[in-house]
């Protein structure tokens, strides 16, 4: 930043993906998300600095030249379902134009066939062929969200990095969206994949969602990771996580609180800037459940979440915890 100060956007992530898997990251805005699939694509702006590993099959993503990535990891390895949609997409050329020539790049398809091939790419992510002959200006957000889908899974990637996929869609096709990433990673792949090698004919794909749509995490995911301030703060089974015993971070807790179906009982306050952060936890100044200890360091991310005082510890009723959430 200006004057040589440093922001650290994402801090301390750890966590792994294997074929087959659905990791749904979930979070206010401004905590992080993007930022760590960005990181993992070199999308990251010039000024940004990162440490640690991210491993993809052998190849280390964090230190990787930018021909590695553009040649042999983008598209290819890793498929991406950008945030802002619209900005992705060439605004010269019709949606069909950039389809037929994603799928001759990534799959060699001969020229006879690339217009059956890319109205097959469309259908699978539910665009209509009607339109696939319009520039991405004629199209409304809910359709360039649908051609940015159709692009990603394309090069059917090992992983697939999806940054609020359901943005603009209506529920039907929310759940639709899904469900055919769901298929995508349930699909039968190649040995090898994301992280340990597969089996073959066992599922090779995996799914890294970002989303702030809970209802969708709960059809796709396997596991949630929830960040706040910059920090992973739970991660958990999917089935645990919605289900019972529920979150057991205040956070997120308080995210499945504010839903229509659950207590639809809002967090009160906002995140904190990054740039800001107070000593100790992040989420202090917003939790019913914290007291001094709050302000020492956080422990780790051990059984599920970063917080001196989770949700459902020893002892603690669990009546008590869903009637203490609804305001966490």
């Amino acid at each position: 930043m200006r004057g040589g100060r440093h922001v650290a956007a994402v801090t301390g992530v750890s966590f792994d993906l294997a074929p087959g898997q659905c990791l749904a990251l979930v979070g206010e805005s401004g905590c992080g998300k993007s930022v760590l699939a960005s990181a993992l694509l070199g999308l990251l702006p010039g000024n940004a600095q990162t440490a640690g590993t991210a491993h993809l099959d052998g190849t280390e993503l964090l230190t990787a030249s930018e021909r590695e990535l553009s040649r042999s990891v983008r598209g290819r390895r890793i498929g991406l379902v950008p945030q802002s949609p619209a900005a992705h997409l060439t605004p010269v050329r019709t949606v069909r134009a950039q389809l037929e020539e994603t799928v001759r790049e990534l799959t060699g398809t001969p020229k006879h066939a690339l217009r059956a091939a890319a109205e097959q790419a469309a259908a699978r992510a539910a665009f209509p062929a009607d339109h696939l002959d319009r520039h991405p200006h004629e199209l409304s957000g809910g359709l360039a969200q649908r051609a940015a889908t159709a692009l990603a899974l394309v090069g059917d990637a090992p992983l697939l990095l999806a940054d609020e996929p359901t943005t603009g869609l209506d529920r039907d096709l929310v759940d639709r969206t899904v469900d055919e990433l769901r298929r995508h990673i349930d699909a039968p792949g190649d040995t090898g994949g994301v992280g340990a090698p597969g089996d073959s004919g066992a599922p090779g794909r995996a799914l890294l969602m970002i989303t702030h749509d809970l209802a969708a995490a709960e059809r796709i995911a396997d596991r949630v990771a929830v960040m706040y301030a910059g920090r992973i703060v739970e991660l958990a089974d999917a089935t645990d996580f919605f289900t019972t015993p529920g979150p057991r971070h205040p956070y997120a807790r308080g995210l499945l609180e504010a839903l229509p179906g659950r207590a639809f009982t809002p967090i009160p306050g906002m995140p904190p800037e990054l740039g800001d952060l107070p000593p100790g936890c992040a989420f202090a100044a917003r939790c019913d459940r914290a007291t001094d200890r709050c302000a020492t360091a956080v422990p780790a991310l051990t059984d599920g979440a970063a917080c001196h005082h989770p949700l459902g510890e020893p002892g603690e009723p669990v009546a008590a915890v869903r009637e203490g959430a609804a305001g966490a």
